[in-house]
C-alpha cells in the first residue's frame, strides 16, 4: 500500500485560485494522486481559507472538497502540541510556523515522507522523527 500523501497550504490555494501561478501544475499534482490517501490539519485548513477570502465561492469549493473527504485532516491529542513546540523551537532559524509543525507531527505519526508543497525550501530542511527527509512532490 502506497504512503499518505500529507498536503500544504500552497498546493490546495493554488488549486482553488485560477489566478495562482501555479494553478494548473497543483490540479495535475493533485489529479496524478488520485485514489492516494491526502492528509492535511485544520491549520492548513484555516490558512488556506485565509488565504482564499478573496473569494467566499473559492472558499466554498475548498470546503467542498475536503467534506467529500478528497483530503483528510487529522486530528491531534495534547501530546502533539509539545512535540509541535519543540519542532518551532529546533526549527526558529527557518523559522517554521504552526501550520509546517502539524505536518511534520503528522509525517511523523503516519510514518511518511511525502508532501506535496510549493515550500520546497523549509520541507527540504525539515527531518520527520526518524531523522528522514521530505520527499516533495
Amino acid at each position: 500500500m502506497l504512503d499518505p500523501v500529507l498536503i500544504d497550504t500552497g498546493p490546495l490555494v493554488a488549486c482553488f485560485n485560477p489566478d495562482d501561478h501555479d494553478h494548473k501544475t497543483c490540479l495535475d499534482k493533485i489529479r496524478l494522486l488520485r485514489g492516494r490517501r491526502l492528509v492535511t490539519s485544520l491549520a492548513i485548513v484555516t490558512e488556506t481559507l485565509y488565504l482564499l477570502d478573496f473569494s467566499v465561492a473559492n472558499q466554498e469549493k475548498f470546503l467542498r472538497f475536503t467534506a467529500e473527504g478528497l483530503v483528510e485532516v487529522l486530528e491531534f491529542k495534547p501530546d502533539d502540541f509539545l512535540l509541535m513546540a519543540d519542532l518551532m523551537k529546533k526549527y526558529q532559524n527557518c523559522p517554521m510556523d504552526f501550520g509546517d509543525a502539524t505536518l511534520v507531527v503528522l509525517a511523523s505519526r503516519l510514518k511518511t515522507r511525502q508532501i506535496l508543497t510549493l515550500d520546497a525550501r523549509d520541507f527540504g530542511i525539515y527531518r520527520t522523527d526518524r531523522n528522514q527527509s521530505f520527499e516533495i512532490i
